[in-house]
């Protein structure tokens, strides 16, 4: 999707995309931050024992930003029968198990976009040690956006499990989302961190 559609779109009173949408894009410009700090160490003489780990990240990080997109979309699709289920008269036969089949659908998306901040974390804080001082700012960037998206996502899939008739399956994946949630959040920090501390003559 265009992003420029796709924020009318957001800000329109129209529920999909939101924030599951909105968290992925986060994500995507996460990774592509990671990638353009790649392309301005890439060769230079400076960043040379750095090289192999470069281009090596600057591969993740293009695939990252291309999932990232891709789940935006995917996103907004998985939101739809969830919407038509909740439509469904309250007498309809089978309503309650759609219901369920859309909610466990629905939270699977930002499930999967809260695995995918988990990498695009690591790639900035590899970043923040590794990239050109240069873009290094970039690099914290990158977690920055990066911790918004696995926060967000990570609301997303709670959003649904809450819902959920199923409470052992739904507990198991709130858990499973808080702690990858919870791990995410602490390398973005930690790589936001050690870049400021690096602009302001800390260290």
């Amino acid at each position: 999707m265009e992003i420029a559609k796709f924020i009318t779109e957001l800000a329109s009173s129209a529920p999909s995309p939101g924030g599951g949408g909105a968290a992925a894009l986060c994500g995507a410009l996460s990774a592509a931050l990671s990638s353009m700090v790649c392309e301005l160490t890439s060769g230079k003489k400076k960043y040379a024992q750095y090289q192999a780990d470069i281009e090596r990240i600057s591969e993740k990080a293009k695939s990252l930003a291309a999932d990232f997109t891709a789940l935006m979309g995917e996103d907004e699709e998985a939101f739809l029968p969830l919407s038509r289920a909740y439509g469904l008269p309250k007498d309809a036969e089978g309503r309650e198990e759609i219901i369920e089949a859309a909610l466990v659908r629905a939270a699977e998306v930002p499930f999967r976009v809260l695995g995918k901040c988990r990498d695009a974390a690591e790639l900035a804080a590899e970043l923040a040690e590794k990239g050109s001082r240069l873009v290094v700012s970039d690099a914290g960037v990158a977690a920055a956006v990066c911790e918004a998206a696995a926060k967000s996502a990570a609301l997303n899939v709670y959003a649904n499990t809450k819902l959920m008739k199923n409470r052992a399956a739904a507990d198991a994946t709130a858990t499973e989302t808080a702690k990858m949630a919870e791990e995410t959040v602490c390398l973005c920090r930690c790589a936001y961190d050690e870049v400021e501390k690096y602009l302001n003559n800390i260290i």
